[in-house]
């Protein structure tokens, strides 16, 4: 007999733009929306530390967009700004990093001949920029098929980022959020079924003047207004954490470093999927770590939306030089609709899209960030993945998978 009280937990956690690991994350794309707007054809990989009140660009670029040690200071002075580290008055320049206060240091190389020549190829196609793996993850439990836990997240930062930028007078824009979804059972889980929010956890910096209580009103208000599902919201049938530890001042990169690349689960699935290890933000679309990410996002989303299974996997590797992908695989957790399996999804994928870096490249767009489209910095700053307007994530090709049911 099931046992009504059963729980069976799954969390995911989502960090605004202000947390110092995104902050590096946005200049090193900011670097690249910048060369490759100015010249398609840029190589780009630009990691970015902050540490205190200084900013540190290394790496390797290549790009006929030439920007001098001033331009690329410039590029982390306003995207820290755009950010919320706009100089806000309200937070002293102990508690919070202020532009006027940082020391930017570029530290950029050429990129290797070596990698080049095997990128770069006489017939025109493009080889992978590196060896690598990628997981593309979709599943049933959210209108844009993503898992539920990072979804609800993303919306509560989103709402408490937003008032920290139209509010600095109360909250500063460092801001942490976690959901613990509830499935009831290892089954529902496995089959995409989220019964209810059990847990949220909102962290938050405050100004000096507003006491916890007042912190703690607000960000419940917030969070009662985000919009949460109300089949699986219940204000009153949920734990709330909000600043555990109490009232939350000095914060931004003044108080934690921030690097490049090590937000990757809150880039992509927020713990449901594999991931592949390496960062997107910092590269130009023929680092597969970029490239194939979207790439089996895309392919991964489709069968889902399709119909095919309620949740899937597509991993994809690549080796440094060469444009065909080495494997793809698709798993659906056991999901597939009868009459398919798993081998006969990958074998279609593999037939069907050839998933090389320039097929990828001219189907997104990805050469030609621009404001109309996606920037690269607004993607790291929103999550690489799941968000409905990105190229990667339109469904424009469901007919052809609707063909295998």
């Amino acid at each position: 007999m099931e046992n009504k009280n059963t729980h069976y937990l799954f969390t995911s956690e989502v960090v605004s733009p202000g947390h110092p690991d995104k902050c590096a994350d946005i200049i090193s794309d900011s670097i690249v929306d910048k060369l490759l707007i100015g010249d398609s054809k840029s190589r780009v990989a630009s990691e970015v530390f902050v540490a205190g009140r200084h900013v540190v660009i290394g790496g390797e670029v290549t790009s006929k967009t030439n920007l001098t040690t001033e331009e690329y200071k410039k590029i982390a002075h306003d995207a820290l700004v755009k950010i919320g580290y706009n100089g806000n008055p309200y937070f002293s320049k102990q508690e919070c990093l202020h532009p006027e206060e940082v020391d930017v240091q570029v530290l950029l190389n050429r990129q290797s001949p070596d990698i080049n020549q095997g990128v770069d190829q006489e017939d025109g196609e493009t080889g992978a920029g590196d060896q690598g793996i990628m997981f593309g993850y979709a599943d049933c439990e959210t209108k844009n098929y993503m898992p539920s836990a990072i979804t609800y997240a993303r919306m509560l930062m989103e709402k408490v980022y937003n008032y920290a930028l139209e509010n600095p007078q109360e909250l500063g824009v460092d801001i942490k959020t976690q959901v613990t979804m509830d499935y009831g059972c290892k089954k529902n889980f496995e089959n995409s079924k989220p019964q209810k929010i059990d847990t949220i956890v909102v962290s938050a910096p405050c100004v000096s003047s507003m006491d916890i209580e007042t912190v703690r009103e607000l960000i419940h208000k917030l969070i009662d207004e985000t919009g949460l599902p109300t089949n699986l919201y219940d204000k009153d049938n949920c734990i709330i954490h909000i600043n555990p530890t109490g009232k939350y001042i000095s914060h931004s990169p003044l108080h934690d470093s921030g690097l490049t690349g090590r937000k990757l689960i809150v880039d992509s699935f927020g713990g449901y999927s594999p991931i592949g290890g390496g960062a997107q933000s910092s590269k130009d679309y023929t680092k597969v770590d970029r490239s194939g990410l979207y790439a089996a996002r895309y392919v991964a989303k489709h069968i889902v939306a399709a119909g095919l299974a309620t949740k899937c996997v597509v991993q994809i590797s690549y080796a440094i030089g060469i444009a065909r992908p080495t494997s793809v695989a698709v798993d659906t957790y056991g999901t597939v609709i009868e009459g398919l399996n798993d081998d006969i999804l990958s074998t279609f994928v593999m037939n069907n899209f050839p998933l090389t870096p320039n097929w990828i490249t001219n189907k997104f767009n990805l050469d030609k960030p621009n404001q109309n489209t996606f920037l690269y910095a607004d993607v790291a700053a929103r999550g690489q993945v799941g968000q409905p307007e990105y190229p990667w994530e339109q469904l424009d090709q469901l007919e052809i998978f609707k063909e295998l049911r």
